[in-house]
């Protein structure tokens, strides 16, 4: 019989409760304060929409990232497979979940290396906990993440607020900052740095300028909140309490791009938290992200088929160009200049 680690657990557990359980934030990702002017007369063919992008040396046929999910286990095998094959079809990015089960296991490296033995052209993205770095890891765990899945840039995610009301959570994220720029300056490839849920601040994405990173991933609040997430998986009524206490913490995604803007004009921002359609996609892009990263609505299209993802992704990036034809918007270039009304 094989041995089941505790972070096989972990990861099966964090499918389970995201499939089923409702843990979502109770605050919105801050997007609905915007809407887009519409323009009865666009002067554009809806068929010369170009939605087309490139970054870190890959063309993308879309902004679209499917956003960090899983990886470590049967289940999650089957899931990034299908993801990196509509993510292939398609023409968009992809990360793996955190690969900190496969660093520490090796026999479970398939599970996030399939991503790229059927998607060999996308720009896929490797993933480990930037708190790991005070924890023993360093430069060569990176390269090891990297190579695992042939990797254009490595994540690294910031999750302070989760590791601190789950049971046993690595709670040292003191001196980060300087282990991260460490990274930076010796791996070979792009770093970005992503929170899962409660958004980068201003002060957070000057460090990040001063580390060197390559992107941010402000990943803000609106979605899934990793807090309510770990709730449902607590081992006692005080780590329960504990965590709910936390449903309405972080920063909505929209604030949080312009918030990062406001701190690095010319870093490159990649907006998830909450996005649910090509609309939202729209939006951030207007705001002045480049990527949007999208993981809650391509988790439960890829437990369906490759094929249901696809349709997914297909009708997001319509949704995107229908929004950008309705504006007045050629390319994403021109969507990004003053298209956006925000309420009052």
């Amino acid at each position: 019989m094989t041995k089941v680690s505790p972070i096989d657990r972990r990861k099966s557990e964090h499918i389970r409760i995201n499939l089923e359980e409702d843990v979502r934030s109770a605050l919105t990702n801050g997007l609905e304060r915007y809407h887009f002017l519409h323009e009865a007369l666009p002067e554009l063919d809806l068929a010369t929409i170009d939605t087309s992008l490139n970054l870190f040396g890959k063309r993308l046929a879309a902004p679209i990232l499917l956003s960090s999910m899983t990886g470590g286990t049967e289940d999650a095998s089957v899931i990034n497979r299908r993801l990196a094959e509509a993510a292939q079809e398609v023409g968009v990015a992809m990360g793996v979940g955190s690969q900190r089960a496969a660093i520490e296991h090796p026999e479970l490296a398939k599970t996030f290396s399939i991503t790229r033995e059927v998607a060999p052209s996308i720009l896929l993205f490797a993933n480990l906990g930037a708190v790991q770095l005070n924890y023993g890891y360093g430069i060569e765990h990176c390269r090891r993440a990297v190579d695992m899945i042939q990797a254009d840039a490595l994540i690294l995610h910031l999750n302070p607020l989760q590791e601190a009301v789950q049971a046993g959570g690595n709670t040292n994220f003191a001196n980060l900052a300087s282990k991260i720029e460490e990274i930076c300056k010796k791996l070979e490839v792009p770093v970005i740095v992503k929170e899962v849920g409660w958004g980068i601040s201003e002060r957070t994405a000057r460090l990040l300028v001063e580390c060197g990173v390559a992107a941010i991933d402000v990943a803000g609040a609106g979605g899934t909140s990793w807090s309510q997430v770990e709730m449902h998986r607590a081992p006692d009524e005080f780590t329960r309490h504990l965590a709910a206490a936390f449903i309405g913490w972080g920063i909505p995604t929209a604030e949080s791009i312009l918030m990062v803007k406001q701190a690095a004009p010319g870093m490159t921002i990649f907006a998830s938290g909450g996005l649910r359609d090509g609309i939202d996609l729209a939006k951030s892009i207007a705001l002045g992200a480049t990527l949007g990263g999208m993981a809650g609505p391509f988790l439960k299209a890829a437990v369906a088929s490759t094929e249901t993802v696809i349709e997914t992704l297909l009708l997001t990036k319509k949704q995107l160009e229908v929004t950008m034809f309705a504006c007045g918007a050629a390319n994403l270039s021109s969507l990004q200049a003053g298209k956006l009304v925000k309420q009052n």
